[in-house]
């Protein structure tokens, strides 16, 4: 399903953008900044249990996590992609979100490999880290945060991912993990720089429903690039719903932009159906 943004509404208060996919971003981009927070009221009272982890993949690499658990759970499992910063607060904090909502809920780093599994603080360069992961790489530690999730009593694993980790989010569904779905928030679905084939060429081969919750402005991915994922989407008979946000920024989802406050609350309502509905709990 496809929604189309109107033309010509701007974005205000963009943070740097995501500029090339693959190897290349603005210099010390992130999709949020440190001190963000995900525009999701907290439910107070909810049970709820948070610990730091350290998960070993299949490979034998060894990387920091936070798991998240209610104390009723609902069957669902989400793995939580962040963006090319890899896990900080912001992804913490959606993690306990989901939990207490009912959804244990386990936030990754991508880079255990080679800046170890250490907390690090707002001044982490992570592009050299970046620079170094690999779709492979990726896909073995989101695998390992699935099996982690199964072992806690997940019947239904979901991946929720932001920028990168959208895109990572969505080949997830390509890579064997037996999701239930994957959930991708303004990632890029087109080539990678290097040419590797992303979400739209892979399209036949997403064995999960996916949901796209993309920005109508952002300048990093073209709502050209959103449109013609959705068409590959159609034509592949993948289930699915692209969703684009008019006037939105990259990154939108953030409750610093209260402008787009809106675009958030619908953002997180149809990830939530979209979860309830593929639960086989529910």
């Amino acid at each position: 399903m496809r929604r189309r943004p109107l033309r010509g509404e701007r974005a205000v208060g963009l943070t740097p953008a995501l500029a090339k996919e693959g190897r290349l971003y603005n210099v010390a981009a992130m999709c949020h900044e440190p001190d963000s927070s995900p525009p999701i009221p907290r439910v107070y009272g909810a049970a709820v249990s948070h610990e730091d982890l350290i998960v070993e993949a299949a490979d034998g690499n060894r990387f920091a996590a936070f798991a998240a658990s209610p104390d009723e759970p609902s069957g669902a499992g989400i793995v939580v992609l962040p963006d090319v910063r890899g896990l900080y607060r912001f992804y913490e904090e959606l993690a306990l979100r989901f939990a207490e909502r009912g959804h244990t809920a386990v936030a990754i780093d991508y880079f255990g490999r080679t800046a170890g599994v250490d907390k690090r603080g707002d001044d982490f360069e992570f592009m050299p880290h970046v620079e170094k992961t690999t779709d492979d790489s990726v896909q073995a530690d989101t695998r390992a945060a699935a099996e982690w999730l199964r072992a806690a009593g997940c019947g239904s694993v979901f991946t929720v991912g932001f920028c990168f980790g959208g895109r990572k989010s969505w080949l997830a569904a390509a890579s064997g993990h037996g999701l239930a779905g994957a959930i991708g928030f303004y990632g890029r679905p087109g080539p990678g720089q290097d040419g590797s084939p992303g979400p739209t060429q892979r399209a036949r081969e997403l064995a999960a429903p996916i949901l796209a919750l993309m920005g109508g402005d952002d300048p990093g991915i073209p709502v050209e690039d959103a449109e013609a994922f959705d068409r590959a989407l159609d034509d592949a008979g993948v289930e699915h719903d692209v969703v684009i946000y008019p006037g939105a920024p990259h990154s939108f989802f953030d409750r610093k932009y209260e402008e787009f406050a809106d675009a958030s609350a619908d953002a997180w309502n149809r990830v939530r159906a979209f979860i309830e509905q593929h639960t086989a709990h529910y």
